[in-house]
């Protein structure tokens, strides 16, 4: 039985937010790796200092500093997950990419867009986890290994 305080008025047991992140990244380091063949592992170093991803892949090549969000409610991907995956993007001289969940919710991914096409700065796009992985591939198996350009 849980003590009193470990549960909401109706009964339900409460959930320690940093535990539900932790579950989220190691699940995704899972899926990562299920399709795309690449090795993760959660980045602790994210709870000592800023601008560091929640997971680092074995291969110097994947494009990406991926910051995890798992809430129990929203819409989309908000501004702030993006700033902060920006800011460790940039440290890390790679493209900024929030896979992020909702209960009940799809997993889905926030890039920019000018890493897909030709954009301008500060627009984003949401992909589904798959469509994700696929654009991954395409990026890693260019020659480019940058943004899109003309």
């Amino acid at each position: 039985m849980l003590p009193p305080w470990a549960t909401t008025q109706k009964g339900r047991q409460l959930i320690n937010g940093r535990t539900k992140g932790a579950q989220f990244e190691r699940k995704i380091a899972k899926e990562l790796f299920l399709e795309l063949g690449l090795t993760f592992k959660r980045n602790l170093e994210q709870y000592r200092a800023g601008n560091h991803g929640d997971l680092t892949c074995d291969n110097a090549t994947f494009p990406w500093t991926i910051e995890c969000k798992r809430y129990a409610s929203g819409t989309g991907c908000r501004v702030g997950w993006m700033e902060q995956a920006q800011a460790a993007a940039d440290a890390a001289k790679k493209m900024p990419a929030v896979v992020w969940q909702y209960d009940r919710r799809p997993v889905m991914v926030t890039i920019p867009l000018a890493a897909i096409c030709d954009a301008r700065e500060g627009y984003t796009v949401d992909l589904d986890f798959e469509t994700f992985c696929y654009v991954t591939r395409e990026l890693m198996n260019d020659d480019r290994q940058e943004p899109f350009k003309r």
